[in-house]
């Protein structure tokens, strides 16, 4: 009997995949086990809790404003978004992926302001505009076009960044790693 070569391919990468899987599963127990049960640092004064606040606001803030920019408006601006253009379809899968990334970063951020009073003052009235963007990918299937929710992500994050530079948190784009979309 004989068995394509495709067929011997497969059944070896799935083997060789499964192996190196156990042997690097193998011998964390104990470990594991200690580093699982560590208490997490917290800050202890309102100062310490302040100072992590505003630095975490600039890390999610900094994302999504990466991710928008690499895979919202940037295609858009190109004009990847346009009826008949070449890569449109993939084009949309990444910004939607990168639109629920955004939205996903940017609401941890408005979180994360809440412990700074300064910043909290500065993005409290973007709240609203944060939320509308969960009802986004239901007006882009009623036919809304895609131009008007690139724009709104463009329009969004910089607000997102003035406020936090009016508060004293300097936002820098972060163009987000494969991993980073993928794991939120």
């Amino acid at each position: 009997m004989r068995v394509p070569i495709r067929h011997l391919a497969v059944v070896l990468t799935l083997c060789c995949a499964l192996l190196a899987g156990v042997t690097a599963c193998g011998g964390a127990g104990d470990s594991a086990q200690k580093t699982a049960t560590a208490p997490a640092a917290s800050p202890s004064t309102t100062a310490e809790r302040q100072k992590f606040a505003k630095t975490r606001f600039v890390a999610n803030a900094g994302l999504a404003a990466g991710a928008t920019y690499q895979w919202i408006v940037g295609p858009w601006k190109a004009g990847k978004f346009a009826k008949g253009a070449t890569g449109r379809k993939l084009a949309l899968v990444k910004a939607g992926v990168a639109g629920a990334f955004a939205y996903n970063r940017l609401k941890a951020a408005m979180r994360n302001a809440q412990g700074d009073p300064l910043l909290a003052k500065a993005v409290a009235p973007l709240a609203a505009s944060v939320d509308a963007l969960k009802d986004l990918p239901a007006k882009l299937r009623n036919g809304d076009s895609a131009d008007a929710a690139a724009g709104t992500f463009d329009s969004l994050i910089g607000q997102v960044k003035g406020a936090g530079q009016s508060a004293g948190a300097v936002v820098q784009d972060q163009v987000p790693s494969a991993a980073q979309l993928s794991g939120g």
